[in-house]
């Protein structure tokens, strides 16, 4: 493991997405729990490419939701549902994994899901540069329907614990504590546990990023992340 600045970090972070040499663009994966600092980290990972000259390309998952009346179909507070329906992977496959990815035609939609309006959503197509980087943030992105569309997998480690303390204060104009407290304890850290258990997703990071403090992270580099079916 290594300890270092944020700027060490985020230059580490940038020399690994820089070592990747494919034909098409670098689809790099920023997993983690919610609230861990996946968005931050991608953003700020973004900003250090782009100051390199490379056309960065940000995406997250929470673009690629269900709407509300179809993603709760076993509860709002179910865990099993969090995981299993929430996000629409078909979807993302469609309109941006596959056409940035080998044999793609690089036309891609970076959404299909407006958050806002809680509707569906068709964004103009955009076509990326061969060189391009999508930096995509969210949860469960390590999981199998997605794992073979990524050329980098980062993934950001924070206790589960340590998340619901987050996210009261990332929440707290809009949520009372006790609405985000059962949020998480029963959704959300249920969901991260069951992932955790059936994909193991750290076994399959490139890096993992140990976020409890942001600004004196610590980082491994797995010698040889794990396929499905690795032992």
């Amino acid at each position: 493991m290594v300890r270092g600045t944020r700027d060490e970090l985020l230059g580490r972070l940038a020399e690994e997405v820089g070592s990747v040499a494919v034909a098409h663009p670098t689809r790099v994966a920023i997993d983690g729990p919610p609230a861990a600092g996946k968005t931050t980290l991608a953003d700020e990972l973004a900003a250090v490419l782009r100051e390199q000259g490379r056309d960065v390309i940000r995406a997250t998952i929470d673009d690629f939701l269900f709407p509300r009346a179809q993603r709760y179909p076993r509860g709002e507070y179910s865990a099993e549902g969090c995981y299993h329906d929430t996000h629409d992977y078909d979807a993302l496959n469609r309109v941006l994994l596959d056409p940035l990815g080998p044999g793609g035609d690089r036309r891609f939609q970076h959404a299909i899901y407006d958050r806002v309006a809680d509707a569906a959503m068709s964004p103009s197509v955009t076509t990326a540069a061969a060189d391009a980087v999508l930096l995509f943030d969210g949860v469960f992105l390590l999981r199998p329907e997605l794992i073979d569309r990524w050329e980098l997998r980062v993934f950001v480690s924070i206790p589960l614990e340590k998340t619901v303390d987050r996210a009261v204060v990332r929440e707290r104009r809009v949520s009372t504590r006790a609405d985000v407290e059962r949020r998480w304890r029963e959704r959300y850290i249920p969901s991260q546990q069951l992932y955790f258990a059936t994909v193991r997703p750290t076994r399959h990071a490139n890096i993992v990023v140990h976020n409890d403090e942001p600004e004196l992270p610590v980082w491994e580099l797995p010698s040889r992340p794990h396929g499905y079916g690795s032992p």
